[in-house]
Parts: structure tokens; C-alpha cells; sequence
């Protein structure tokens, strides 16, 4: 169970008490949505609770499953009630964790803490409280704000046009309030987000239209304009949207993380289709601006849907120290560490390859690549050959071990990785070098949800009891 400290709120004082602090104990389990919409297995989706404390009996198992009521909802990220933005404030708990729908629009709120091995459900916010009091749908990032409400980022609107627009959950009722955005300007498309009190900013991205995206990914619908390609700028206090900065035409930024020092004016943001990572940051002028830091070149292949491969990146998260920039490549297959102590020249200290779409022996050839010299080998953990590529990341707050699973979205896993929907995913666990940097397989480690009791299921996002990168925001 996550450490007290004391009279203050959840979380903790700052991002180095986060990391070094004496209320940092290692993670003993991990909650994990896992998605059975797309595999043909007719049960709804779950939260897993996997132990991953080595000393325990119960290493590498999910102790604890809770399905949702309904089927086809599409679970996929998550987040806190509370988190180290209400730090000092003693009255709020993180006890509650946040998972939204991606496609059934439903939020479901879980209490995790009475029993923090096995979670139950709280409160179920219907998709119609979405619908009716803020005209959005397919609701993504959820992040708990320091004046106690909660804040959903979302795709669409209900008829499955793209709009990315928020909505806000009462903290303590978890009711919908209405619309966190102000003014009659929204912008088109809709994904993750973060915001920067310090710098009146939030920072949102976009993915693509619902229901463009639902069912697979049509490299046409690029070029219709159904796939996004801006950071979207919004003033913090007033809510309102107004700046767009455009990183190229089918680029696809996701992810979108600011550096953990609150004081900071900088960040990065992963562009999926264009395999490039953009610092965003303050100009002099106080509008903000990108600049491409990092690029992952295409690789040239026959036996795939496209002559050039991405190496799509989709998720990228920052050490809590500021220190290092990971992110996963889900279709190359590898996990990249960067030294980001100059934040404008990121600096790649260690890769290590998961599987993916370029393996040896598989349908890919690699007729041009300007990175490796062959083809990665096929990726074999415990006799089992590891499926789909490396997706989702989560650092422990100490910043040694990295995990990694490899769904990305049961739509585009259907598409992309056969294999993924009739194997289930994994969890794996990556040691880090934090002195020098550097990236190595613990070979002693593995969650197979191949093996799970209704069939193969697809785990998505990584969350601790006690928060993490990905989650806490210092204001």
C-alpha cells in the first residue's frame, strides 16, 4: 500500500521526493485494463491486478480480475481522482482510479482503495451524461486537477465526428459537470493531454476521427484529413483554445508529456505516423513553439501494407528526475532511451528490440534500412515467442525498471498483428541503467495474458496505487 506522509494529500512534494524520497516503496502490483472487443471472445473488459513484487509467491500473476458489466467498451487508459496536484491538501485520498471507454463512451470509476489487491466498482458514468451535457464522446485522458475535479480529454463527438473537446467529473460525486473548454472554439480532432499551471497552459493532441479510426487504419484517410497533426494550445485560467502548432501533415502526435519540474516551460510530444518526438516549449515571445528532436527513419519493406514502415511510435514518457525520454517504436519493435539533459539534443543511450513487425522469418522483408544492419530476431522470453510489438510504457518512480505492454488498440492489433488477437498480450520488464543509460530484457519476468481464464486478452495501460510518470502532474 502506497506510504502516508503525514498531514498532506496524495502523491507527493515534488517530482525528486517522487523518486528518491522515503515514501517511495518499489511497486508491489499493477492495475492493467485488458480489452477482449475485436477478438471474437464475447466477455466484457476487465482491470487486472498483477503482483510485481519479486519476494512475493504470486510474482508475475493477475491476482484479481474485475470485469466491467458491459461488452465492447474499449478500455484503454486511465487515471486518479486524486493525484501530487492536490499534494497539499489532507482531505483527498487517491482511492479511486478513472477508466474511461475508449469507444462505448462509459467512464467507469473503481475503488481501489478498501482493497487495493482487488478493486470494485464505484460509480458508472453513462456515455448519455457525455452525450447530453458536454456533446462529446470517446473520452481518452483522464488527469485529476489540483482544485479537485477531474478532467477527460475526448475524440469525438456522439455522432463519431472528430472534436476535442473535455469534460469535467466532480471529484468527490464523480457527476459529469458540462464542458471544461470555454468560447466556441474547439479544435477538430482530439487525444491525451497535460497542463502547466505555472505557465497558464494546457497542452492537448490529436488522433484521428472515431469513426475513421474505430475499425483499422486506411492509409487514404491521411490524406482525407481524418488523421491529426497539431499540438493544440489552451490558456489555462480562461479555458479557452488559442494556438494550434502544425508538426506536418499525417504526423499523428499522441502522446504528449511536459518535463516534470513544474517551473519548466518545455516538453515533448511522440508523432506516431511521422516516427518523430517534438520538444514543444515557450518562445521569448510567450506563444509556444516545436522543433522535430528526434526522428526515426522509415524503413524501406515488401510483404507489408505500405512500401515504407513506420516505426509508429505511440507512447513516450519522461523520467521523474527529467533525465531520460523512453518511447516504444510498435511497429520496428524497439523501446529507445534518450539523454535528455540537453532537451534539444536528445541523445539515444540505450534500445532494445520486443518483437514487431520486422523479425526474422516473419512476412516483412527489409529491402532498405538506414538503422540496423539485418533484421532483429524474433523476440523469446521464458520458450514463448513473443506476439505484437512493445506499446504502452510505465517507469517505477525510482526510474530502474520499465514496463512495457504491447496492445495498442484492439481495432488496429486486429490489423496489424493477427497473432496479438489470437495469442493475448504481454507485460514485460525492462531493467534501466540510470548512471549511463542502457536497456536489458529481465528474462525472469512475464505476464502472459495468452493464458488468461476466458481467453486471450489485450492489456493496455500501466498504473501504480501510488502514481507514476504518467499520471502526476506538480502544480
Amino acid at each position: 500500500q502506497p506510504a502516508k506522509c503525514g498531514a498532506c494529500g496524495p502523491g507527493y512534494a515534488s517530482p525528486l521526493d517522487a523518486m528518491k524520497g522515503k515514501y517511495c516503496p518499489r511497486e508491489e502490483v499493477v492495475y492493467l485494463p485488458c480489452i477482449y472487443r475485436n477478438t471474437g471472445i464475447e466477455k466484457p473488459d476487465y482491470l487486472a491486478t498483477v503482483d510485481v513484487n519479486p519476494k512475493s509467491p504470486r510474482y508475475c500473476q493477475v491476482i484479481h480480475r474485475l470485469p466491467m458489466p458491459n461488452l465492447k467498451d474499449e478500455l484503454h487508459h486511465s487515471g486518479w481522482n486524486a493525484c501530487s496536484s492536490c499534494f497539499g491538501d489532507a482531505t483527498k485520498r487517491r482511492n479511486r482510479l478513472i477508466l474511461p471507454s475508449l469507444i462505448s463512451s462509459r467512464i467507469y470509476v473503481v475503488d481501489v482503495g478498501t482493497d487495493f489487491q482487488a478493486p470494485r466498482i464505484h460509480k458508472i458514468v453513462e456515455p448519455v451524461e457525455l452525450f447530453w451535457k458536454g456533446n462529446v464522446a470517446n473520452p481518452h485522458t483522464s488527469h485529476c486537477l489540483g482544485s479537485g475535479d477531474i478532467l477527460i480529454s475526448c475524440l469525438g463527438d456522439p455522432s463519431g465526428s472528430g472534436k476535442g473537446g473535455f469534460i469535467l467529473l466532480d471529484g468527490e460525486t464523480f457527476e459529469v459537470k458540462g464542458n471544461w473548454e470555454n468560447g466556441g472554439k474547439v479544435p477538430p480532432l482530439g487525444y491525451d493531454f497535460w497542463y502547466q499551471p505555472r505557465h497558464n497552459v494546457l497542452m492537448s493532441t490529436e488522433w484521428g476521427v472515431p469513426k475513421v479510426l474505430a475499425n483499422g487504419f486506411n492509409p487514404d484517410d491521411i490524406e482525407r484529413g481524418h488523421y491529426g497533426c497539431r499540438i493544440n494550445v489552451w490558456d489555462w485560467s480562461t479555458h479557452t483554445y488559442i494556438q494550434a502548432i502544425d508538426l506536418g501533415k499525417g504526423s499523428i502526435p499522441l502522446e504528449i508529456r511536459f518535463l516534470h519540474n513544474p517551473d519548466a516551460a518545455e516538453g515533448f510530444v511522440g508523432c506516431a505516423l511521422s516516427g518523430t518526438v517534438h520538444r514543444f516549449y515557450k518562445t521569448e515571445k510567450g506563444v509556444w513553439a516545436a522543433e522535430k528532436v528526434i526522428e526515426v527513419p522509415r524503413k524501406k519493406v515488401q510483404g507489408w501494407l505500405l512500401p515504407d514502415m513506420p516505426g509508429l511510435i505511440t507512447d513516450i514518457l519522461i523520467s521523474l528526475d527529467d533525465r531520460f525520454l523512453y518511447f516504444s517504436n510498435w511497429l520496428h519493435g524497439d523501446i529507445r532511451q534518450y539523454d535528455i539533459s540537453d532537451t534539444r539534443k536528445p541523445k539515444l543511450v540505450g534500445q532494445v528490440f520486443l518483437g514487431g513487425s520486422i523479425t526474422k522469418g516473419g512476412p516483412v522483408t527489409v529491402v532498405e534500412d538506414k538503422e540496423l544492419q539485418s533484421q532483429p530476431e524474433p523476440f523469446v522470453i521464458k520458450g514463448k515467442r513473443v506476439p505484437g510489438g512493445p506499446q504502452m510504457i510505465q517507469l517505477s518512480l525510482d526510474g530502474k525498471r520499465l514496463y512495457v505492454t504491447s496492445s495498442l488498440y484492439s481495432g488496429w492489433d486486429k490489423q496489424f498483428y493477427p497473432d496479438l488477437i489470437k495469442e493475448g498480450s504481454v507485460m514485460l520488464q525492462i531493467d534501466v541503467d540510470t548512471e549511463k543509460g542502457g536497456l536489458k530484457v529481465n528474462k525472469n519476468f512475464l505476464v502472459d495474458f495468452g493464458k488468461e481464464p476466458d481467453g486471450p486478452a489485450l492489456a493496455h495501460e500501466i498504473r501504480y496505487p501510488g502514481g507514476d510518470c504518467t499520471s502526476d502532474i506538480w502544480i
